[in-house]
């Protein structure tokens, strides 16, 4: 009976460590200037979204500002890349709305992340939101 409960509990210790693991954020450090005393840009979109889910079965999830993080053993939805997903998924909608932005002086302004979590005791999932202002420079 010992041994028993010592490899149910090996197994499930191992089926925890290799299980599957997000973490991470688009912080990205770009900086451009714009001299808000002269009219060298334009507001071309506002609040333009991008979404991406990613699903867990015995797993966990939270968020904390623009970090979020979720783990799980088996993945249901989702690729994991959740920030890159959002990011090409708002570009994908603004490119629907309003053209390409190819060969455009553009920028994303006024990027805000927003998270929604579900945790279960066998389900996890975070829905990842980014709503960005796109400004084009003219000058």
């Amino acid at each position: 009976m010992k041994k028993s409960i010592i490899v149910v509990v090996a197994a499930t210790f191992i089926a925890i460590l290799s299980g599957c693991a997000n973490g991470g954020a688009f912080m990205a450090a770009n900086q451009t200037s714009v001299e808000l005393g002269e009219k060298n840009y334009e507001i071309v979109a506002t609040s333009v979204t991008g979404t991406s889910t990613v699903a867990y079965l015995f797993g966990g999830s939270f968020s904390i500002g623009g970090v979020s993080r979720i783990g799980g053993i088996f993945k249901v939805t989702g690729t994991g890349e959740i920030y890159n997903e959002a990011l090409e998924d708002l570009w994908k909608n603004y490119e629907t709305e309003y053209g390409s932005p190819n060969g455009q002086s553009i920028a994303l302004a006024n990027v805000r992340y927003d998270t929604e979590s579900v945790n279960l005791l066998l389900y996890t999932s975070i829905v990842l939101i980014i709503r960005a202002d796109v400004v084009r420079f003219t000058g």
